[in-house]
């Protein structure tokens, strides 16, 4: 029997799991995502004879477990700890509805460790001065660049996804108001956002000079095109990013993501309280947010030099190093006498 014949086989039980996440309206990347992880899952047990979920047990899912963490890619480079944890957590949830859907017996990933990230700081922050350097390297003279200065400053002042970005459409914006409505964030949350005058004034002459140039009848109605009138996708806003960082010349790098940690770390740093930044990126945990906090270091230190004594105290003067004793010059060897002349 071929392996998508078999009823219990794994192309089966994924065919079914894939309908019940449509089903239950789960975003389209993340079925996609999923999806293609369990694919390279089940090519693995394949590879080993195993054709059914009910093969499997704890032990050959920690040999899976094993397996990622050994995996070099074409670069010679493990494997990122973010992709393990996301292939073990994809194969947890995957066998608890096995469970429930009582497909399985039992449920062997159920005690599977997912490998946990440590919490790391954004490896670069932009000052407000930096920041003003990247959003003045598109050439606004012409269309791309224009667009392309309209959709840094959005993602500047509001400290958006670029994926929320991509997802905008023309009547999420609301000029008048102010805000921007995201209709489907994270986790398919909606938020209301505000955005400053400045970054809808550069929406403002993109709408009035660039986008009707590009606009495909039917109108798509997304708020930031492509020259052929589709909708811009999240790689081209990594790539335009990433390559105004680095013309800016200040000697870090990043791509879209450090708009959204430059966003929250200035708002920070001039008195922006915690959990206003919390609503405006849109995190579900604080937690998530109080990265920030540590990364706001000027105001911290403003406040140190301010608050703690020993900060006012002024700095003890400290006596000079006695300079080392000179050394007496040896004293020359005596001059050898000369040899007497030998006689003849």
């Amino acid at each position: 029997m071929a392996a998508e014949e078999d009823p219990e086989g794994f192309e089966r039980r994924l065919a079914q799991y894939a309908e019940w996440m449509r089903f239950h309206h789960y975003a389209a990347d993340t079925l996609r995502c999923r999806l293609h992880r369990l694919r390279l899952f089940i090519l693995w047990c394949a590879e080993r004879g195993l054709a059914r979920p009910a093969h499997l047990t704890r032990a050959i899912l920690e040999r899976y477990q094993a397996a990622l963490y050994d995996h070099r890619k074409r670069n010679g480079l493990p494997l990122s700890l973010f992709t393990q944890r996301l292939a073990i957590a994809d194969i947890r949830v995957f066998f608890k509805w096995l469970a429930t859907e009582n497909h399985i017996l039992h449920n062997p990933a159920k005690d599977l460790v997912v490998p946990r990230l440590p919490k790391l700081l954004p490896k670069n922050i932009l000052t407000a001065d930096e920041m003003e350097k990247v959003l003045a390297v598109p050439d606004v003279s012409n269309p791309i660049g224009l667009r392309d200065r309209a959709i840094l400053e959005t993602l500047y002042s509001t400290g958006l996804r670029r994926i929320e970005l991509v997802r905008l459409g023309l009547y999420d914006l609301d000029a008048k108001g102010g805000t921007i409505f995201i209709r489907e964030g994270k986790a398919r949350q909606q938020r209301v956002v505000p955005i400053g005058p400045r970054a809808l004034a550069w929406i403002d002459r993109y709408l009035r000079e660039v986008r009707p140039r590009y606009v495909v009848a039917p109108d798509p109605e997304h708020l930031f095109l492509t020259q052929r009138g589709g909708q811009i996708r999240t790689k081209e806003v990594t790539r335009l990013a990433h390559d105004c960082i680095v013309a800016a010349d200040l000697g870090k790098v990043g791509s879209a993501h450090l708009f959204r940690h430059t966003c929250a770390t200035v708002m920070l740093e001039n008195g922006a309280d915690i959990r206003f930044i919390q609503a405006l990126l849109g995190h579900a945990n604080l937690a998530s947010t109080q990265i920030y906090a540590r990364v706001a270091i000027g105001k911290l230190k403003e406040v140190h030099a301010a608050t703690h004594p020993a900060s006012k105290a002024a700095a003890p003067s400290m006596p000079k190093a006695a300079a080392p004793p000179m050394r007496e010059a040896a004293a020359p060897p005596p001059a050898a006498s000369p040899e007497p002349p030998v006689s003849g």
